[in-house]
């Protein structure tokens, strides 16, 4: 499989300080009106998209990122004890596709309802955890305490705990380290705010946070990247496919050229940001989008069983 796609970010020089995204990100799902900086987007250079020209079609899985699919649902601050029951019969009834590597996050409170519950073809993880060893943390949740009840992966460097609880980058850094250093995987997140997307810094927000994982991390093994354009987020507007596949290409390129081709290959590249069983089919169809992290469509049962089912879309002929 390819190392990565042909990115934006191959262009520019090896830079942070890249101008934009292509020109149909002034259209955020036809709904979000950019005002000033509309005209901005309309005049980026052609040379900034990305083309598949001179790619051969490849059997099986169409993925830049060598691993299997993944699929994550984040149940975030929602449920109670009946709904998360009647949630979870439906994913044990749910057929899904063998292919695919499927987790589901819910509150603290019931992971140990869900995992006693929940059928082990789907995984569980936690939604965040503390920098280190459990202590004198009042709120907080050690990796020991996730490890215990038996999450094998954590979400961490969401846009909520980023942008409403204000973890910063480093810190972010030091719970994936912690984390993947007792044998827990991590769904590092990344994005940037409608802000950073209408100034042409999308690249440098999500380089900045990538970079800020690389710093830390002691190995890639077992690290899952979640780009959510926070725009996108429990919004309603979604990226393009396009937009998405672009953003994802430079992600891999950013790793190749920072980290190694090795790392770059085998990570997988996920995007997050009101995936639903009407969009997620052709989100799937981009080389470079290796699943997703799904935020309300994963409280609907037979919605996220669809979700993950994208993958046969990922199929093509030789």
């Amino acid at each position: 499989m390819a190392v990565a796609s042909t990115s934006v970010a191959s262009q520019m020089s090896g830079t942070c300080h890249l101008s934009g995204l292509r020109k149909s990100f002034s259209k955020l799902d036809n709904s979000v009106s950019l005002s000033t900086s509309q005209a901005f987007f309309h005049n980026i250079n052609s040379h900034l998209r990305l083309s598949s020209a001179g790619k051969g079609c490849r059997a099986g899985v169409t993925m830049a990122g060598s691993g299997k699919f993944f699929v994550g649902g984040n149940w975030k601050c929602n449920g109670t004890k009946d709904s998360i029951s009647k949630l979870v019969f439906d994913l044990n009834s749910a057929q899904l596709e063998s292919d695919v590597d499927v987790v589901v996050a819910p509150p603290f409170l019931y992971i140990d309802q869900v995992k006693n519950s929940l059928t082990d073809r789907i995984e569980v993880s936690a939604q965040n955890c503390w920098t280190g060893k459990g202590g004198a943390f009042t709120g907080e949740i050690s990796v020991e305490q996730v490890k215990d009840l038996g999450c094998k992966w954590v979400i961490l460097g969401h846009s909520e705990r980023r942008h409403v609880i204000g973890e910063n980058d480093e810190f972010i850094g030091k719970k994936a380290a912690y984390a993947l250093s007792q044998g827990v995987g991590v769904i590092a997140c990344i994005g940037e705010l409608l802000q950073d997307r209408e100034a042409g810094k999308t690249f440098e927000v999500c380089f900045q946070q990538l970079k800020a994982y690389a710093d830390a991390l002691p190995s890639w093994d077992n690290v899952v990247i979640a780009y959510e354009p926070v725009w996108a987020i429990g919004t309603g507007k979604v990226a393009t496919p396009e937009q998405a596949q672009e953003v994802h290409a430079a992600l891999r390129d950013w790793l190749t050229k920072n980290v190694s081709a090795e790392v770059a290959s085998k990570t997988r590249i996920i995007y997050g940001g009101s995936v639903n069983g009407s969009n997620s089919s052709d989100l799937a169809k981009k080389e470079d989008i290796d699943g997703f992290l799904v935020g309300g469509a994963s409280l609907k049962g037979p919605e996220f069983a669809t979700i993950v089912n994208s993958v046969t879309s990922k199929k093509v002929a030789a």
